[in-house]
C-alpha cells in the first residue's frame, strides 16, 4: 500500500507538471530556453575542479551551490563534465549543495592500485564524503553504472546516505532486462571505448532531440574530458562481475526515488519498474518521450520531480 501511495503521488506530480510546463515530449527550443542554456553552461565552466586524496587515487570534483548536499554519481564512461548544466543549475539554486566528481580511472581522478569493482567504487564514493568533511548523510544520486554504485553505497554504507535517486538504471546480474534495441556488436563497441560520438549521442538520446538539439550538444560535449579506452574497458568489467543488488533491494530503508525515460534504450524501463517493486515505499516516476539522458531533454521536469521527493520524503 505504501509503495502504491508513493506512485500515485508521483502520478498527480506529473499530471501538474504536464498542465503548467506543456507537453512532456515537446523537443522545440524556445528563446528563453536557449538564454537558459548559456546561462547554466557559463556558471558551470566558472566553477574550480579541485581534488582530494581517497585512499589510493586523487578524486577530481566540483562542489557548488548552498544547502543540503547532493552528490551525483555519474554512468559508465561518463565524467562530470556530462551532467545536463541546466538541470545542475536549477538545482543548486534552490537550497542544494551540488558535488559532482569523475569516478576512479576516468576524467581528472586518478586510476590507484585498488581492483576495479562496483563495490570499490562505492567505497571511492563513501571516502569522498568523508574527505569532503560532511558528518552528516548525504542525499544521494546515481545514473545507469553510477545506480549501481548508489545501490551498493546505500547497502554497504546506509549511514552515509539520506535519500536515494535511482535514475536510468537496473539492479545488475542476471535480472537485468536488456535492450533489444542495442545490438552485441554496438554493445561491445561502447564497452570498448571504439564507439564513436554520433554512436554514442544516437543511444543516449531520440534521434528527433539531437537534431533539433544540435548546437547545444556540441557545446556541452565538446567541453567534456574524454574518458581513456582504457579506463572505460576497466569500468565495463565491473559490470560483468558485479552480481547485483536485486535480492537486496528490499533491505534498502532509504527514501527512494527511481527516474527514467520511456524512451530509454540503454536502461529499458521495466528494470525502473523491477527497482520500484522491490525497494520498499520507492517513487517511480517515467517522463513521457525521455531518452537515457532525459535530464537535458527535460531538465525543468526532471528538476522539479527531484525537488519535490527530496522535500516531501
Amino acid at each position: 500500500m505504501r509503495a502504491l501511495f508513493a506512485i500515485l503521488i508521483v502520478t498527480l506530480l506529473i499530471s501538474f507538471l504536464t498542465i503548467t510546463t506543456g507537453v512532456f515530449g515537446h523537443t522545440t527550443t524556445t528563446t528563453e530556453e536557449e538564454e537558459e542554456r548559456t546561462t547554466a553552461l557559463s556558471f558551470l565552466h566558472n566553477i574550480q575542479t579541485k581534488t582530494v586524496r581517497v585512499g589510493d587515487i586523487d578524486i577530481a570534483y566540483k562542489i557548488f551551490g548552498k544547502g543540503e548536499p547532493l552528490l551525483l554519481i555519474p554512468g559508465f564512461a561518463m565524467t562530470m563534465d556530462i551532467w545536463d548544466p541546466v538541470t545542475l543549475h536549477k538545482l543548486s539554486s534552490s537550497n542544494h549543495t551540488i558535488i559532482i566528481f569523475d569516478n576512479r580511472g576516468l576524467g581528472k581522478t586518478t586510476v590507484g592500485t585498488k581492483t576495479w569493482t562496483i563495490e570499490q567504487s562505492a567505497n571511492d564514493t563513501a571516502g569522498l564524503i568523508d574527505a569532503l568533511g560532511i558528518k552528516k548523510p548525504v542525499d544521494i544520486l546515481g545514473f545507469s553504472w553510477g545506480g549501481y554504485v548508489a545501490q551498493e553505497l546505500t547497502l554497504m554504507h546506509p549511514q552515509k546516505v539520506n535519500k536515494l535517486i535511482l535514475y536510468g538504471t537496473d539492479c545488475g546480474g542476471n535480472a537485468t532486462i536488456l535492450s533489444p534495441q542495442i545490438s552485441p556488436e554496438l554493445g561491445r563497441s561502447i564497452e570498448s571505448g571504439n564507439a564513436t560520438i554520433d554512436t554514442f549521442l544516437s543511444v543516449i538520446f531520440p534521434e528527433e532531440w539531437i537534431n533539433e538539439n544540435a548546437a547545444y550538444v556540441q557545446e556541452v560535449f565538446s567541453a567534456v574530458t574524454p574518458a581513456s579506452k582504457e579506463g572505460i574497458q576497466h569500468q565495463a568489467q565491473t559490470t560483468y562481475n558485479w552480481q547485483g543488488a536485486c535480492d537486496r533491494l528490499s533491505s534498502i530503508t532509504k527514501p527512494t526515488l527511481v527516474i527514467i525515460g520511456t524512451d530509454d534504450i540503454v536502461r529499458p524501463p521495466a528494470n525502473s519498474i523491477m527497482l520500484a517493486e522491490e525497494i520498499p515505499g520507492a517513487w517511480l516516476v517515467q517522463i513521457n518521450g525521455g531518452g537515457h539522458y532525459v535530464m537535458f531533454q527535460y531538465p525543468e521536469q526532471f528538476a522539479a520531480v527531484l525537488e519535490t521527493f527530496l522535500s516531501v520524503t
